[in-house]
């Protein structure tokens, strides 16, 4: 009789724990990213990112890109973008790679890219370093 005490509680805790890792939220990477505009094209790439233009909205959902955001800000006369988002996927680097080779990505960029102003030492946008968040 202990012994079947045993086995259903090893059973019941067993199934418990799968319950509990199976409710457990999606690992979510949060990224940030900075990189200057030019100050005479701002009002051309805010009309480019209106949420009417469907730009690449659906291949940033195709590639796990959730809560995409971009914001703008004046410091000391240079304007700068600062951009989130949240990746849900389990293939950053896959991910990524794929996007970038999207036809119509690589044409959304031709049209965005001379716009910015990498920050010196980059080529495009610089992630930034995570130092706080409140769940």
């Amino acid at each position: 009789m202990a012994r079947a005490k045993r086995f259903c509680i090893v059973v019941l805790l067993g199934a418990t724990i799968s319950i509990l890792a199976g409710c457990a939220q999606p690992k979510v990477k949060r990224v940030g990213m900075v990189i200057g505009i030019r100050p005479e094209i701002i009002e051309e790439y805010k009309a480019l990112h209106v949420d009417s233009n469907p730009g690449v909205r659906d291949l940033l959902d195709k590639y796990h890109m959730h809560n995409f955001s971009i914001f703008l800000h004046e410091i000391d006369g240079k304007y700068y973008e600062f951009g989130y988002y949240e990746y849900t996927g389990d293939d950053y680097e896959g991910d990524m790679a794929k996007l970038s080779a999207e036809p119509r990505n690589k044409e959304w960029l031709s049209v965005c890219d001379p716009m910015q102003i990498p920050l010196k030492g980059y080529k495009s946008w610089a992630q930034m370093e995570e130092v706080y968040r409140n769940d």
